[in-house]
């Protein structure tokens, strides 16, 4: 990860893991809401000034691992090869994500992360901006959409559509760490729930859930 990078771009890393790991300890004992932004320079052994340096606010702090990622469906569409479907590009990142272990997905049971997600889903705050990240995917990928010659309603609710299975799979995939799980050992119903899920975005809501 480090590799290429000069001295002082490998300390800066440095310092924002140490604070990122600060923080989630920290959030992790007390509660978002009981910890400072001081407390947590405290702890990584920074100045406040420099835990702003990196982060905006405390909730950047436990966002931004998912900020980083917010362009990852845009980016995965805009760069897929001639021929291939957007649906079939994003199927084909998420699934090479899942056997990464890939966080962005939900596939990470590293403490430090669950910590995160547990925070996240129990912090009404973090929530409310979790989503507004969410947001901000449909709204790249709807531009790119767009920018290919779809109608922008079309866009949009292809974009809602491509967005939303995702994040329901990564929350599927959450949820069973979250209860104690090890990734490898979901990594397998993982990958199946997810052809599931996209086959169903390939084939239709037509003949879904008919009432016998």
């Amino acid at each position: 990860m480090t590799e290429g990078m000069s001295l002082r771009e490998r300390k800066k890393l440095q310092t924002r893991h140490r604070l990122l790991a600060a923080a989630t300890e920290l959030f992790a004992e007390r509660g978002f809401d009981k910890v400072s932004v001081a407390e947590i320079a405290e702890a990584a052994e920074v100045s406040k000034m420099t835990v702003f340096n990196y982060f905006a606010g405390k909730e950047d702090l436990v966002l931004a691992p998912m900020a980083e990622h917010i362009g990852d469906v845009a980016g995965v569409v805009r760069d897929r090869a001639p021929g291939e479907s957007a649906l079939s590009a994003v199927r084909a990142q998420f699934l090479a994500a899942i056997e990464r272990r890939d966080p962005s997905v939900g596939m990470s049971d590293v403490p430090m992360v669950l910590d995160m997600r547990r925070l996240i889903q129990e912090t009404p705050a973090l929530l409310i901006r979790a989503h507004a990240l969410s947001l901000r995917s449909h709204e790249l990928l709807a531009h790119v959409l767009t920018e290919e010659g779809e109608e922008p309603p079309i866009a949009r609710i292809a974009a809602a559509q491509l967005i939303s299975t995702r994040n329901s799979l990564i929350h599927a995939n959450q949820l069973r760490l979250l209860a104690g799980e090890p990734a490898d050992a979901i990594a397998e119903e993982a990958v199946a729930l997810a052809e599931r899920g996209f086959d169903l975005l390939a084939h239709g809501l037509g003949a879904f859930a008919i009432r016998r």
